[in-house]
């Protein structure tokens, strides 16, 4: 297939990239920048957010979207989510109207807000930060501007992703960064919360898997489906990388918001794994 990636230069993206790329359809890459990314896609320098109705003619009409576009991603209360939404909303509108059949737009656990157990798609939202309210608004939109057109659209809800720690923002990326300045503590939680842990890898297979497919639509889980608690995650992440390095529990507050554990559903992206695999 004919795939339009965007936000492919980022930390997710360059992933996702490969994993299309290595299963034989045409990747087409949209960023600001392509630096470290896959040489066997081709760049797009259009402008996503330009407001142009005709935008899916301009971009060379994609058999699929994977939207993964997004601002300040790991800052949970920047002011930049609620200002770009409506740029979202308007590009991915007009993606629909242009004829686009398959679209795929990436989610997150925060559009659930706090919640204890495990998460499926008719899991109640009340999202808690400025990225899980905006996130939430731009899944209610899509879903209700989709409803009576010819297009799938499968909105793809994220947990706790890890891997490629060199690049990334997340806990792990900073624990890593710690490790290579030669810090021997790491200011910690009291890491008992309990989540749900997927490589980038692994990731990027089940979104490239999800969105060549027609049968299952809506809120699809990108997950394992297996709690583990933070603590228990970082201390093997540190025995695995050898790091010399030691947490100090306690030393950061955990956030009101996160739960005392919180995991996804993976019923449909496994039957959508041994569907297509």
């Amino acid at each position: 297939m004919k795939v339009l990636i965007t936000g492919a230069a980022g930390y997710i993206g360059k992933h996702v990239v490969k994993a299309f790329l290595d299963a034989g359809h045409e990747v087409y890459a949209s960023d600001f920048a392509f630096k470290g990314l896959d040489e066997r896609a081709q760049r797009v320098y259009d402008d996503i957010f330009s407001g142009d109705k005709n935008i899916y003619h301009t971009l060379g009409e994609p058999d699929v979207l994977v939207h993964l576009a997004w601002r300040d991603g790991f800052i949970h209360n920047s002011p930049a989510h609620m200002q770009d939404l409506s740029k979202h909303v308007v590009f991915l509108n007009n993606m629909i109207d242009g004829g686009l059949k398959l679209l795929t737009v990436m989610g997150s656990m925060h559009e659930i807000g706090y919640w204890e157990g495990a998460i499926d798609a008719d899991t109640p939202c009340k999202p808690m930060s400025m990225y899980g309210i905006a996130k939430n608004a731009l899944r209610e939109e899509l879903m209700l501007y989709s409803k009576d057109k010819d297009v799938a659209l499968h909105w793809l809800r994220a947990y706790y992703i890890y891997g490629d720690d060199a690049r990334g923002s997340s806990i792990f990326a900073k624990l890593y960064q710690a490790a290579e300045d030669g810090k021997t503590t790491f200011p910690f939680t009291t890491g008992k919360n309990l989540y749900d842990f997927i490589h980038v890898d692994e990731l990027a297979k089940q979104i490239m898997y999800a969105s060549v497919q027609k049968e299952y639509n809506g809120v699809i889980n990108v997950c394992t489906g297996k709690p583990m608690s933070l603590a228990d995650k970082i201390e093997s992440y540190i025995k695995e990388h050898n790091m010399n390095i030691k947490l100090e529990y306690g030393a950061f507050p955990d956030r009101p918001y996160d739960s005392p554990g919180v995991w996804g559903d993976p019923e449909i992206i496994t039957k959508i794994m041994s569907n297509l695999k």
